[in-house]
Protein backbone atom coordinates (compact mmCIF):
# COMPACT_ATOMS: atom_id res chain seq x y z
CA UNK A 1 0.00 0.00 0.00
CA UNK A 2 1.19 3.54 -0.78
CA UNK A 3 2.37 5.79 2.00
CA UNK A 4 0.01 8.55 3.14
CA UNK A 5 0.77 12.23 3.68
CA UNK A 6 -1.55 14.75 5.35
CA UNK A 7 -1.21 18.40 4.31
CA UNK A 8 -3.13 21.13 6.13
CA UNK A 9 -3.79 24.25 4.10
CA UNK A 10 -3.30 22.04 1.05
CA UNK A 11 -5.72 23.75 -1.32
CA UNK A 12 -3.38 26.35 -2.77
CA UNK A 13 -0.02 28.07 -2.50
CA UNK A 14 2.79 26.33 -0.62
CA UNK A 15 0.46 23.59 0.62
CA UNK A 16 -0.60 22.73 -2.92
CA UNK A 17 3.06 22.70 -3.94
CA UNK A 18 3.90 20.32 -1.09
CA UNK A 19 1.03 18.02 -2.07
CA UNK A 20 2.29 17.89 -5.66
CA UNK A 21 5.88 17.19 -4.56
CA UNK A 22 4.74 14.33 -2.32
CA UNK A 23 2.47 12.91 -5.01
CA UNK A 24 5.47 12.84 -7.36
CA UNK A 25 7.12 10.58 -4.78
CA UNK A 26 4.15 8.22 -4.74
CA UNK A 27 2.34 9.38 -1.60
CA UNK A 28 -1.43 9.30 -1.38
CA UNK A 29 -2.66 12.65 -0.06
CA UNK A 30 -5.05 13.91 2.58
CA UNK A 31 -5.84 17.61 2.21
CA UNK A 32 -7.39 19.76 4.96
CA UNK A 33 -8.54 23.29 4.15
CA UNK A 34 -11.48 25.70 4.34
CA UNK A 35 -11.20 26.60 0.65
CA UNK A 36 -13.43 23.90 -0.84
CA UNK A 37 -13.32 24.93 -4.55
CA UNK A 38 -9.53 25.30 -4.57
CA UNK A 39 -9.17 22.03 -2.67
CA UNK A 40 -11.35 20.24 -5.23
CA UNK A 41 -9.11 21.60 -8.00
CA UNK A 42 -5.97 20.39 -6.25
CA UNK A 43 -7.56 16.99 -5.61
CA UNK A 44 -8.24 16.66 -9.33
CA UNK A 45 -4.62 17.51 -10.12
CA UNK A 46 -3.32 14.92 -7.66
CA UNK A 47 -5.64 12.18 -8.89
CA UNK A 48 -4.48 13.04 -12.40
CA UNK A 49 -0.97 12.22 -11.19
CA UNK A 50 -2.15 8.71 -10.30
CA UNK A 51 -2.45 8.97 -6.52
CA UNK A 52 -5.46 8.79 -4.23
CA UNK A 53 -6.69 11.88 -2.42
CA UNK A 54 -9.04 12.51 0.50
CA UNK A 55 -10.24 16.03 1.25
CA UNK A 56 -11.67 17.49 4.46
CA UNK A 57 -13.19 20.95 4.69
CA UNK A 58 -12.20 22.03 8.19
CA UNK A 59 -10.99 24.86 10.41
CA UNK A 60 -7.54 23.70 11.54
CA UNK A 61 -8.00 25.54 14.86
CA UNK A 62 -10.73 23.02 15.79
CA UNK A 63 -9.10 20.37 18.01
CA UNK A 64 -12.04 17.94 17.93
CA UNK A 65 -12.23 18.14 14.14
CA UNK A 66 -8.54 17.21 13.85
CA UNK A 67 -9.15 14.10 15.96
CA UNK A 68 -12.17 13.19 13.82
CA UNK A 69 -10.17 13.57 10.59
CA UNK A 70 -7.40 11.34 11.95
CA UNK A 71 -9.99 8.71 12.86
CA UNK A 72 -11.47 8.86 9.35
CA UNK A 73 -8.05 8.56 7.71
CA UNK A 74 -7.32 5.51 9.87
CA UNK A 75 -10.68 3.97 9.00
CA UNK A 76 -10.24 4.49 5.25
CA UNK A 77 -6.51 4.06 4.69
CA UNK A 78 -5.14 2.72 7.98
CA UNK A 79 -1.96 4.76 8.11
CA UNK A 80 -0.28 8.16 8.20
CA UNK A 81 3.40 8.41 7.33
CA UNK A 82 3.83 12.17 6.89
CA UNK A 83 2.14 15.24 8.36
CA UNK A 84 2.76 18.67 6.84
CA UNK A 85 1.42 21.46 9.08
CA UNK A 86 1.12 24.17 6.45
CA UNK A 87 -2.11 26.03 7.26
CA UNK A 88 -1.53 29.64 8.22
CA UNK A 89 -3.13 33.07 8.49
CA UNK A 90 -1.58 36.49 7.97
CA UNK A 91 -2.12 39.38 10.36
CA UNK A 92 -0.69 42.75 9.27
CA UNK A 93 -1.79 44.70 12.36
CA UNK A 94 0.61 46.20 14.88
CA UNK A 95 0.42 45.91 18.66
CA UNK A 96 -1.84 48.93 19.20
CA UNK A 97 -4.27 48.01 16.42
CA UNK A 98 -4.60 44.24 16.87
CA UNK A 99 -7.63 43.16 18.89
CA UNK A 100 -7.53 40.30 21.37
CA UNK A 101 -9.75 38.25 19.09
CA UNK A 102 -7.45 38.84 16.10
CA UNK A 103 -4.40 37.88 18.16
CA UNK A 104 -6.06 34.70 19.44
CA UNK A 105 -7.16 33.72 15.93
CA UNK A 106 -3.64 34.24 14.53
CA UNK A 107 -2.16 32.02 17.24
CA UNK A 108 -4.90 29.41 16.79
CA UNK A 109 -4.50 29.08 13.02
CA UNK A 110 -0.71 29.21 12.88
CA UNK A 111 0.41 27.54 16.12
CA UNK A 112 -2.44 25.71 17.85
CA UNK A 113 -3.26 23.96 14.59
CA UNK A 114 0.15 22.26 14.75
CA UNK A 115 -0.67 20.99 18.24
CA UNK A 116 -4.08 19.82 17.02
CA UNK A 117 -2.83 17.77 14.09
CA UNK A 118 0.35 16.45 15.69
CA UNK A 119 -1.62 15.17 18.68
CA UNK A 120 -4.28 13.71 16.39
CA UNK A 121 -1.93 11.88 13.98
CA UNK A 122 1.03 10.77 16.13
CA UNK A 123 -0.84 7.69 17.46
CA UNK A 124 -1.56 6.57 13.88
CA UNK A 125 2.06 7.18 12.88
CA UNK A 126 3.26 5.09 15.80
CA UNK A 127 0.94 2.24 14.83
CA UNK A 128 2.72 2.17 11.49
CA UNK A 129 6.19 2.24 13.03
CA UNK A 130 6.90 5.96 12.84
CA UNK A 131 6.79 8.89 10.47
CA UNK A 132 7.85 12.42 9.61
CA UNK A 133 6.35 15.79 10.54
CA UNK A 134 7.19 19.08 8.82
CA UNK A 135 5.66 22.33 10.09
CA UNK A 136 5.62 25.67 8.31
CA UNK A 137 7.31 28.39 10.33
CA UNK A 138 8.56 31.61 8.70
CA UNK A 139 11.63 33.75 8.31
CA UNK A 140 9.65 36.26 10.40
CA UNK A 141 10.20 33.95 13.38
CA UNK A 142 13.86 34.98 13.19
CA UNK A 143 13.59 38.57 11.94
CA UNK A 144 10.25 39.77 13.31
CA UNK A 145 7.65 41.36 11.08
CA UNK A 146 9.77 43.85 9.16
CA UNK A 147 8.20 46.91 7.52
CA UNK A 148 7.37 45.19 4.25
CA UNK A 149 6.15 41.93 5.79
CA UNK A 150 2.66 40.65 5.05
CA UNK A 151 2.28 39.97 8.79
CA UNK A 152 3.59 41.57 11.93
CA UNK A 153 4.16 40.65 15.59
CA UNK A 154 1.36 38.14 16.24
CA UNK A 155 2.27 36.08 13.17
CA UNK A 156 5.96 36.21 14.06
CA UNK A 157 5.15 35.08 17.61
CA UNK A 158 3.11 32.12 16.36
CA UNK A 159 5.78 31.08 13.87
CA UNK A 160 8.50 31.35 16.53
CA UNK A 161 6.34 29.09 18.69
CA UNK A 162 6.46 26.47 15.95
CA UNK A 163 10.26 26.42 16.18
CA UNK A 164 10.12 25.86 19.94
CA UNK A 165 7.47 23.16 19.53
CA UNK A 166 9.56 21.44 16.87
CA UNK A 167 12.69 21.33 19.00
CA UNK A 168 10.82 20.01 22.03
CA UNK A 169 8.85 17.38 20.13
CA UNK A 170 11.95 16.13 18.33
CA UNK A 171 13.16 14.96 21.75
CA UNK A 172 9.76 13.67 22.82
CA UNK A 173 8.81 11.81 19.62
CA UNK A 174 12.18 10.42 18.55
CA UNK A 175 13.44 8.03 17.44
CA UNK A 176 10.23 6.78 15.76
CA UNK A 177 9.14 10.18 14.45
CA UNK A 178 11.36 12.91 13.01
CA UNK A 179 9.99 16.46 13.15
CA UNK A 180 11.38 19.59 11.53
CA UNK A 181 10.12 22.97 10.42
CA UNK A 182 10.94 25.23 7.51
CA UNK A 183 11.14 29.02 7.44
CA UNK A 184 10.24 30.47 4.04
CA UNK A 185 11.16 34.02 3.16
CA UNK A 186 9.24 35.96 0.51
CA UNK A 187 7.29 33.46 -1.59
CA UNK A 188 4.93 34.14 -4.48
CA UNK A 189 1.61 32.89 -3.10
CA UNK A 190 -1.96 34.14 -3.08
CA UNK A 191 -1.34 35.73 0.35
CA UNK A 192 1.90 37.45 -0.63
CA UNK A 193 1.08 38.36 -4.24
CA UNK A 194 0.25 42.02 -3.53
CA UNK A 195 3.73 42.46 -2.08
CA UNK A 196 5.63 40.48 -4.72
CA UNK A 197 3.76 42.05 -7.64
CA UNK A 198 4.21 45.63 -6.49
CA UNK A 199 7.77 45.34 -5.21
CA UNK A 200 9.16 42.19 -6.83
CA UNK A 201 12.20 43.71 -8.59
CA UNK A 202 13.05 45.85 -5.55
CA UNK A 203 12.81 42.88 -3.19
CA UNK A 204 14.87 40.65 -5.49
CA UNK A 205 17.81 43.06 -5.25
CA UNK A 206 18.03 42.31 -1.52
CA UNK A 207 18.03 38.52 -1.93
CA UNK A 208 21.35 36.85 -2.68
CA UNK A 209 19.87 34.56 -5.36
CA UNK A 210 18.27 37.54 -7.10
CA UNK A 211 14.60 36.54 -7.03
CA UNK A 212 11.66 35.96 -4.71
CA UNK A 213 10.73 32.35 -3.99
CA UNK A 214 8.08 30.10 -5.48
CA UNK A 215 5.98 27.43 -3.74
CA UNK A 216 8.05 24.73 -5.45
CA UNK A 217 11.19 26.04 -3.72
CA UNK A 218 9.61 25.29 -0.36
CA UNK A 219 7.89 22.09 -1.49
CA UNK A 220 11.16 20.47 -2.58
CA UNK A 221 12.65 20.91 0.89
CA UNK A 222 9.49 19.69 2.61
CA UNK A 223 9.41 16.60 0.37
CA UNK A 224 13.08 15.90 1.12
CA UNK A 225 12.46 16.05 4.87
CA UNK A 226 9.33 13.92 4.49
CA UNK A 227 10.39 11.29 1.99
CA UNK A 228 14.14 10.78 1.76
CA UNK A 229 15.73 7.69 3.31
CA UNK A 230 17.68 7.46 5.50
CA UNK A 231 17.08 10.60 7.55
CA UNK A 232 19.28 11.90 10.37
CA UNK A 233 17.64 15.34 10.57
CA UNK A 234 15.23 16.26 13.34
CA UNK A 235 14.48 19.27 15.55
CA UNK A 236 15.70 21.72 12.92
CA UNK A 237 14.35 24.94 11.43
CA UNK A 238 15.54 25.38 7.87
CA UNK A 239 15.47 28.80 6.18
CA UNK A 240 14.28 28.84 2.56
CA UNK A 241 14.78 32.46 1.59
CA UNK A 242 17.45 32.68 -1.12
CA UNK A 243 19.44 34.36 1.69
CA UNK A 244 17.36 37.42 2.35
CA UNK A 245 18.67 40.26 4.42
CA UNK A 246 16.18 42.57 6.14
CA UNK A 247 13.66 44.04 3.71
Amino acid sequence: MSKVAVVTGGARGIGRGCAHALAERGFDLVLVDLLAPEMARTRGELEGMGVRCLTFEADVADHARAKAIAAEVEAQWGRCDVLVNNAGKANPKGILDCTEEEFDRTIAINLKSCFNYIQAFVPLMRKGGGGRIVSMSSLNAHTGGVTSAVSKFSYAAAKAGIIGMTRSLAKELGPEIAINCVCPGIIETEVGNSLTKSRGPELAKKIALGRVGKPADVARVVAFLAAEQPNFITGQDIKIDGFQWEI
